[in-house]
């Protein structure tokens, strides 16, 4: 068992904005007229790639400290000056006083995800045989893998298409393919942050789940995270989703479970 302390918290929370800001600066590389930014902020970031996209919200507040009421205007002003709602993740360990500030300025919870973790020290894995890493001409393929499982359709427009080229061009991240009737059918990323690996953009497509490719993903990252030196590996899922079954058959935890708060625009 991992002991779920704020050390823990603080080191996959800052993981987590890492990966975050990384892929808002690819955007900003890749579609400069996006307007991604981010901005560091009360022990964490805001951080904006479009005022849809899932990459939208803040991240790793509180985890430092206490923040202030004008941390958390600052923090309204980046979104809202941008046409986007105010949107953070909130974990359980961060200060108190965030938490208190939040609910004086009429947030809500519009979702919850579980963060799990497993312990990697003498882990050893064989390879997955329908799972590779996407090669270096693959971008396109990659990205639209994801976004055909992600979205559960299969004509995606260049912006649904941005998310999953946004995150191949992280320098961080590594990008896997798995194959299923002989085609790419499931794609998934990691990135390595001193010693943890982090496992997202988890995407299956329509006509292909419940045939083991997710599982297969999942262990081959574990196998390269391993193979890198690292001693944790996360990930995130929704509460009760298959995602996370898939993940605790592959000796995850949940560690802790975070509020995604937002704020309607006025």
């Amino acid at each position: 068992m991992i002991h779920a302390g704020l050390g823990l918290a603080r080191r996959l929370e800052a993981a987590e904005g890492m990966n975050g800001v990384a892929c808002a600066e690819a955007q900003q590389r890749l579609r400069p007229e996006s307007g991604a930014a981010m901005m560091e902020l009360a022990g964490g970031w805001a951080i904006f790639a479009g005022v849809e996209s899932p990459l939208t919200h803040a991240i790793a507040l509180g985890m430092r400290g206490p923040v202030s009421a004008e941390a958390v205007e600052r923090m309204e002003k980046f979104f809202l000056s941008r046409g986007a709602a105010p949107a953070l993740d909130l974990c359980p360990l961060a200060d108190v006083s965030l938490i208190e500030l939040l609910s004086k300025r009429g947030y809500r919870i519009a979702e919850y995800n579980n963060v799990i973790v497993r312990p990697l020290a003498g882990v050893q894995i064989e390879p997955a045989g329908i799972v590779r890493g996407a090669y270096p001409d693959e971008e396109h393929l990659w990205a639209r893998t994801v976004g055909r499982g992600f979205l559960e359709k299969d004509e995606l427009t260049p912006e649904e298409i941005d998310v999953g080229s946004a995150i191949w061009h992280m320098p961080e991240a590594r990008c896997y393919l798995a194959f299923g009737g002989g085609r790419a059918a499931a794609a998934g990323a990691l990135a390595l942050h001193n010693g943890l690996a982090t496992l997202f953009a988890d995407s299956t497509m329509l006509g292909f789940r419940g045939a083991g490719l997710h599982a297969a993903l999942i262990r081959e990252r574990l196998r390269a995270a391993a193979a890198a030196g690292c001693d944790l590996a996360t990930a995130s899922a929704l509460p009760g989703s298959v995602s996370q079954r898939n993940y605790e058959r592959n000796g995850f935890q949940v560690a802790y479970t975070k509020a995604i708060l937002t704020r309607a625009v006025t």
